[in-house]
């Protein structure tokens, strides 16, 4: 049996023993299974910042073995001051056979930090037979800014809908690498159904593109996508993609980890997650899913985060979400359709934006005097002006193909000469293809 063919036989079995003798089955073969001769490295991608805050932030990574992982961080770049934060929790260092995530907090606003990745190789054969086998740490020193008011020259880029399209992923990145944003929103889709693991360390920590650190300093943001939620392994995305402390979020919010409201510089950032484009109802989910709760709790989020000093003073207010919250096009199924998303009237038994959605939060962003909504999912660049009762312009992020027609795009944010600006690049093209521009918010 070849290395990848043996890590997913192991995960495998740990997903169908459940509790702790799925660990000790899952570790004694990842420590006995294959010769030493045949034990590849450690690490096996470059950390991915996620969840960028004011305080804090995620470093997740890849191992090929069972390992507990670690991050030193400092603010001198030889690491001279760095203290060493392992992944888990208070009580118990995590150990873990595939991804490693580790959530650095206490850290200060706006100020650049130098970190490295490493990882313990770990022996565990029961509750008293556990050791080193070995330590293993990148090479590399990487750097990060934190959120704040106090960034001078903050900036944001946002990503959607890459759906695993590696030939559009890449050049995406690419872009991103020059245009160097203090973040990068993904609005969603980064998925498509997704049953295993595996496909999802490819899809945030090992993607086959040139750039395998495309976010070992460019601290990301996720705003979850319909597709992100579907699968087995998508029920799970915190394996991958991390949630906040539970000391970063109060416990009425307890389940919106990855819900963020961050200021960076002059521009305050709001992400939602419109959860998925058919009902909880529909048959096909087998009332496995429970979307309308999960909407109902980010209103009473949106509503305290808007009122927080910071967001409410930023001059420039940015919500993200994937789904649009409004749609000119009487034909487009708005997503609320009982009990099983089809009427006649619709082109579709989809959402083509979220009614609902729009119901409940968009009379917040509007009261608040948000001045854009970036949002995804119709694989078409698209503007909705401002209109009654909405005072945001809505912009929609394009598709995964690389052509006429789908392309993907990168919006790009930056304060120039007191503006919010909004330079829209197109991948496939690689030309500019749209500017816009937004005034300081009335306070």
């Amino acid at each position: 049996m070849d290395r990848r063919d043996f890590l997913k036989s192991t995960a495998a079995v740990a997903v169908a023993v459940s509790g702790a003798e799925g660990l000790v089955k899952a570790a004694e073969r990842a420590q006995t299974a294959l010769p030493e001769e045949e034990v590849k490295q450690l690490l096996a991608s470059a950390p991915m910042l996620q969840n960028y805050a004011e305080t804090s932030v995620g470093v997740a990574f890849a191992v090929n073995a069972l390992a507990n992982g670690y991050v030193l961080i400092g603010e001198n770049p030889d690491l001279s001051d760095a203290r060493k934060v392992l992944c888990g929790g208070y009580r118990l260092a995590d150990i873990d056979d595939r991804v490693i995530q580790v959530r650095l907090t206490d850290l200060k606003p706006a100020t650049r930090y130098y970190y490295r990745i490493g990882a313990h190789r770990v022996h565990y054969g029961h509750g008293y037979d556990m050791k080193v086998l070995g330590t293993e740490e990148d090479p590399r020193v990487y750097s990060f800014v934190t959120a704040g008011k106090g960034l001078k020259d903050s900036s944001f880029c946002v990503i959607n809908d890459t759906h695993k399209r590696w030939e559009s992923f890449g050049p995406i990145q690419d872009k991103l690498a020059v245009l160097a944003p203090s973040c990068v929103i993904w609005n969603g889709d980064a998925s498509n159904s997704e049953e295993k693991l595996e496909n999802q360390v490819q899809i945030y920590l090992d993607q086959p593109i040139e750039r395998k650190d495309y976010a070992a300093e460019t601290p990301y943001l996720f705003c979850p996508g319909n597709h992100d939620s579907r699968g087995w392994a998508n029920r799970h995305l915190e394996r991958v993609w991390m949630y906040r402390q539970p000391e970063e979020r109060d416990v009425r919010d307890w389940d919106l980890g990855r819900n963020f409201a961050v200021r960076m510089g002059d521009i305050a950032l709001i992400g939602l997650d419109t959860a998925e484009d058919k009902l909880d109802t529909n048959p096909i989910f087998a009332g496995l899913f429970k979307s309308a709760e999960y909407r109902e709790a980010q209103t009473a989020w949106l509503r305290d985060a808007l009122s927080r000093k910071e967001i409410a003073e930023a001059p420039f207010l940015v919500a993200f979400c994937h789904i649009p919250l409004f749609d000119a096009d009487p034909t487009h199924n708005p997503g609320d359709v009982a009990p099983a998303d089809y009427d006649p009237q619709y082109s579709a038994d989809f959402a083509y934006w979220q009614r609902t959605c729009g119901n409940m939060w968009g009379p917040l962003l509007d009261k608040a005097g948000c001045q854009l909504l970036i949002t995804a999912h119709m694989h078409h660049y698209r503007v909705d002006a401002p209109g009654p009762g909405r005072c945001w312009t809505q912009m929609v992020g394009g598709g995964p193909r690389m052509n006429d027609n789908e392309y993907p795009t990168v919006m790009e944010g930056r304060i120039v000469d007191g503006q919010l600006q909004i330079t829209v690049h197109n991948i496939f093209t690689g030309s500019v293809m749209d500017v816009k521009r937004f005034h300081r918010r009335e306070m």
